[in-house]
């Protein structure tokens, strides 16, 4: 199918020719002695009259322009044409005992779906649980997240209305997606998100909780997230406080639990300042929590380890380009892998699973034997399309479930098998009405000023010489369906 092309120095000429003024009202600031004079910051008064009346005057000449393209009608019915026929696709994968869970995206239905399938090669067996459309026609009720219990028997959901992302916690069988009488509300906000985690029996949660009228101040109310504990069947108003007091006021906590559900880590993020701190106690009643990361203490990233006993630890203090960590739960540390740079990982059975995603050409899944004492530093890699990703990564026994996405072939979940190393694509994979079919994507390096290597994906006719001489972006963009 052909590409759509706009020719933008023609707009570009058109629009500076008679686009409606903008005036300079310059500002000045110092900082650190130096003066900075800023010309347009007025227009961050966006409720001002002047600012309403210039933001009218831009969006009625580009209306006007736009409307009176000739080739702008035949444009719009490609793309509606084109959008029309999109697949469902399956995302937020979770593996339970004999069941996955997905959100499932269904065109036309403006949310997604929550669905249980037996595998990612079985679409006959896939189960709806909840279909927020059915909540409200109008596609205004959405599913920030949800949680299925350790035997994936119950589904703790969280829903918010009208786009404000201020989540209320429902709960779901996930057999025939009955629901339960128990709901929490404010447990998610978008000043730092929400999250729950279940007891091992499943009958109850730890979950995110924002304060209520009355306990902080109006400025505070979306600050200040705490660690509550709900058994289901009783009132929210008889929930427990858990942890969190001494949390920071933009702490973003995120819950997660071993396979089992006997132990529980909370990962408090300061804001978005890459800063994380890290909680672990087991979930069983009067356990208490300890802590196990600092702020200071350069962990980025925490994650179980498949024998339920164990936690791995991403850390960058003293190891510019990362290292993994062994913690027992017992906490005695042990290292147990050597530095690799760029690297996301996640553990499964006696396999650590990174993503690798700055390789010049290819990126690569690299799969360490962690049983190996020393640990070795390098191991399998599984090769993917040139300049593609790795989206998510989900254990299914002893296999590793991936979703695979590429700038020229549509999204894919892809099944790697550690024990003969063999990859393929499951039923779970997107389709498109777009042949891009004779375009290649090239993974190249720009070096910047300071010598970082900075990488660039180039999109190319296969077969082109990447030599300086062929035509760059502008005066054309080509716009992709």
């Amino acid at each position: 199918m052909k590409l759509l092309f706009v020719t933008l120095s023609t707009v570009a000429m058109s629009i500076a020719a008679a686009a409606p003024p903008t005036d300079k009202k310059p500002v000045t600031d110092e900082y650190h002695g130096v003066k900075v004079v800023e010309d347009y910051r007025w227009l961050e008064e966006s409720g001002s009259p002047a600012v309403k009346a210039w933001s009218q005057a831009q969006n009625d000449y580009s209306r006007a322009w736009l409307d009176s393209r000739p080739d702008r009608a035949s444009i719009e019915a490609k793309l509606t044409a084109l959008y029309a026929k999109d697949t469902p696709s399956h995302s937020g994968l979770v593996s339970r005992p004999g069941r996955l869970f997905a959100l499932k995206f269904q065109p036309p239905k403006q949310q997604r779906l929550l669905v249980t399938l037996a595998s990612a090669d079985d679409l006959a067996a896939e189960r709806l649980v909840l279909d927020p459309n059915e909540i409200e026609p109008k596609g205004h009720v959405a599913m920030d997240w949800f949680v299925p219990s350790p035997d994936g028997k119950l589904i703790a959901v969280c829903l918010s209305e009208n786009g404000s992302e201020e989540g209320t916690l429902h709960f779901y069988r996930a057999e025939n997606g009955e629901p339960l009488p128990d709901q929490i509300a404010r447990v998610q906000y978008p000043t730092g998100g929400g999250s729950a985690a279940w007891t091992a029996d499943g009958s109850a949660v730890f979950y995110t909780r924002y304060p209520h009228q009355g306990e902080r101040t109006e400025a505070d109310l979306n600050f200040f997230q705490q660690i509550y504990f709900h058994k289901l069947g009783t009132p929210a108003s008889a929930d427990e406080y858990s942890a969190g007091r001494d949390f920071p006021r933009i702490a973003e906590t995120y819950l997660s639990t071993t396979k089992d559900g006997r132990w529980l880590l909370a990962t408090v993020a300061n804001g978005d300042g890459g800063e994380f701190a890290h909680y672990v106690r087991e979930t069983r009643e009067g356990a208490s929590w300890r802590q196990i990361t600092r702020f200071e203490d350069g962990i980025k990233g925490v994650v179980f380890g498949h024998d339920d006993a164990t936690l791995f630890l991403r850390s960058v203090k003293d190891a510019p380009r990362g290292k993994v960590l062994r913690l027992s739960l017992n906490a005695e540390f042990a290292r147990r892998r050597g530095d690799r740079a760029g690297e996301r990982g996640r553990h499964r059975g006696d396999h650590a699973h990174l993503d690798s995603p700055l390789r010049r050409r290819s990126p690569r899944r690299t799969i360490a034997d962690s049983s190996v004492r020393p640990p070795r530093k390098e191991g399998r890699e599984v090769p993917l399309p040139p300049a593609s990703g790795v989206g998510q990564m989900v254990g299914v026994d002893d296999r590793i479930l991936f979703r695979e996405t590429s700038f020229i072939a549509p999204a894919a979940w892809m099944l790697y098998d550690p024990a003969d190393g063999s990859v393929r694509k499951t039923a779970l994979f997107n389709t498109s009405p777009v042949d891009l079919g004779d375009i290649e994507a090239v993974r190249e390096f720009a070096v910047s000023k300071d010598g970082t290597k900075v990488p660039v994906s180039i999109l190319c006719r296969q077969g082109t010489k990447l030599d300086g001489t062929n035509p760059h972006s502008s005066p054309a963009t080509a716009a992709t369906a």
